[in-house]
């Protein structure tokens, strides 16, 4: 009698769990609507900005700095002066070297005159010409350095960071201003090399900045040239609307790329 009573709760207790589990699947929404958008599958992956013109400007010569009319966070115009050098001795010598040119112009032209007369050989000739030649290259050397001694802006942008300030010598190569074009960004994502093969330019994706937590819409504009051995990771750099505004360079953010279920 107690085997027979066992018998019956048991089989009560299987017939309970298999009607509770066929409820639960007929209230799960997935499988009432399979191709629902939350089923969908996401690739994801971590990026930054970055502008596609910056740069660290650097002394092309030794010299005193006496003006640098930009500070740190200000926006400048492509061709504006950014730093100007002390260039007096630089102006001295090419004025030096011009006087030589026009010295040397008189004398060649001088004896060409008495070659005319048979006074002179052509040697004199040949040797005064050299002569304008070398004082003229001397005068283009100068010429450069003077340039040298005003740095302008290469393009429409803001100062990043001063890495000095007027009024201090520098030497040649001194890192003296970043400059960045905020105007100018690109998306740059590092994903899983297995995402090669569904990856093309044109293709569209979504980025959220960290920082301003609003989505945009971004386009594949090219691919990296090789895979990280060691990450086995590949380098995507994506584009941006062309009307966004208010981002800066080195905000990061995640990308999200829609995948066929």
């Amino acid at each position: 009698m107690q085997r027979t009573l066992g018998w019956t709760s048991a089989a009560l207790f299987l017939l309970y769990a298999s009607g509770a589990q066929a409820a639960a699947l007929e209230n799960d929404p997935l499988l009432d609507n399979p191709a629902s958008p939350s089923a969908v599958p996401e690739r994801k992956a971590r990026g930054v900005l970055r502008a596609r013109d910056q740069a660290v400007l650097s002394s092309e010569l030794a010299g005193r700095i006496i003006e640098m009319p930009y500070s740190d966070g200000q926006d400048f115009s492509k061709g504006e002066v950014l730093v100007r050098f002390d260039c007096s001795a630089y102006q001295a010598q090419l004025n030096a070297a011009q006087a030589a040119v026009r010295a040397a112009r008189e004398e060649l032209n001088h004896n060409k005159q008495l070659a005319a007369l048979n006074s002179v050989g052509r040697f004199q000739v040949a040797l005064a010409e050299a002569k304008q030649a070398q004082a003229q290259a001397e005068a283009q050397v100068y010429q450069v350095q003077v340039k040298r001694c005003t740095i302008g802006a290469p393009f429409n942008g803001r100062v990043v960071q001063r890495k000095v300030q007027p009024h201090e010598s520098v030497a040649g190569g001194t890192p003296l201003l970043e400059i960045v074009d905020n105007r100018t960004l690109e998306v740059h994502l590092l994903v899983p090399s297995s995402w090669l093969g569904r990856l093309k330019p044109g293709e569209r994706f979504e980025f959220v900045p960290d920082e301003t937590g609003q989505p945009l819409q971004a386009e594949i504009k090219r691919l990296g040239a090789r895979i990280d051995e060691g990450s086995q990771t590949l380098l995507l750099i994506g584009a941006l609307p062309a009307d966004t505004s208010g981002l800066l360079a080195g905000m990061s953010g995640s990308a999200r790329f829609a995948e066929a279920p």
